[in-house]
């Protein structure tokens, strides 16, 4: 059985509702752990080390992540696998080829997706827009995606109009671009392929997964990124750029030089694209296909003790 735990999407405080279904298994179980906190409560730290002791193994998406892992939960590294973050099998295009068909032909185009919440740190590149646009005056940033139904559920549409608000301040309201919808994947596509410099402005120095940064690199985009250990482990050795800082500062230090520069962006993006190649779906697929089979085929250990548990017949 595979498991896909992120706290957001398993009911109960810090999502513990995973440890009542991983208790009632009797099937050999696999977990993908979207969520793993660099610095956990004492509450996330006990339902991170049971549910990695209790699952055949553990999924992470990066080795900081493996490491952090073993050295700071204290599991097994036996027990730990690290598949990357899997992503499309895209050619690599020019950004210029693709603008004219979502509307952005002539322009600088900085772009960022996902889930729109808090965390993602859209104020930070809102906040450096003012210095890029007096650097390059046709600098549009797209931010595109669905607020997170969590937000929704909490506020409403309050953190998209702090947003918006935000831009109103700044006078950039003719530099940002909310599309302001789940996408689909021929759509995402189109509109990662449109971009310059695509820009992940997290403030979580401890974050340990980022989809849209490693669709960016499938897409063979010129990347910028906030510091962050899976940031910083994908893009070294010049398959992108990490800013000093998680500040408006040093995002615009890094992305003024880059949109004056198509060669180094292109170098950048093909850097980045070509280390994607191992991380396609076809190949990521193939990975837990191998691991599932590795697990079903180690003997049974014995059952927890528990009177719950879900019989395999």
């Amino acid at each position: 059985m595979s498991i896909q735990f992120d706290e957001s999407i398993w009911g109960g405080e810090d999502g513990e509702a995973v440890l009542d279904f991983v208790r009632a298994l009797r099937l050999p179980a696999v977990a993908t752990l979207h969520t793993l906190h660099a610095d956990p409560t004492p509450r996330q730290r006990e339902i991170m080390v049971e549910l990695a002791q209790t699952v055949r193994r553990s999924v992470v998406m990066s080795r900081s992540a493996a490491a952090m892992l073993t050295a700071g939960y204290g599991i097994d590294a036996a027990r730990v696998e690290t598949i990357p973050y899997g992503v499309p099998d895209l050619p690599l295009v020019e950004a210029e080829s693709i603008k004219p068909s979502v509307a952005l032909d002539g322009r600088d185009v900085v772009l960022s997706f996902g889930l729109l919440a808090p965390d993602k740190g859209h104020e930070i590149m809102i906040d450096a827009l003012p210095a890029i646009v007096a650097a390059h005056p046709k600098t549009t940033y797209v931010i595109v995606g669905a607020t997170h139904p969590d937000v929704v559920r909490s506020e409403g549409e309050k953190y998209r109009a702090a947003l918006a608000s935000r831009v109103d301040k700044l006078r950039m309201k003719d530099h940002v671009r909310f599309v302001e919808k789940f996408v689909g994947r021929v759509e995402l596509t189109r509109l990662l392929e449109s971009a310059d410099v695509f820009v992940t402005p997290s403030p979580n120095p401890g974050r340990m997964r980022s989809g849209p940064l490693a669709y960016a690199m499938g897409a063979g985009r010129a990347i910028v990124s906030t510091p962050y250990p899976y940031a910083t482990e994908l893009l070294a050795d010049g398959k992108g750029v990490v800013a000093a800082a998680a500040t408006a500062e040093a995002l615009a230090a890094e992305i003024i030089p880059l949109l004056s520069d198509p060669d180094r962006r292109l170098e950048l993006g093909r850097r980045a694209h070509e280390d994607s190649r191992s991380t396609t779906w076809t190949r990521v697929g193939a990975e837990y296909a191998s691991l599932f089979d590795r697990v079903a085929a180690e003997p049974a250990p014995p059952p927890p003790d528990h009177p719950y548990a879900i019989a395999t017949s």
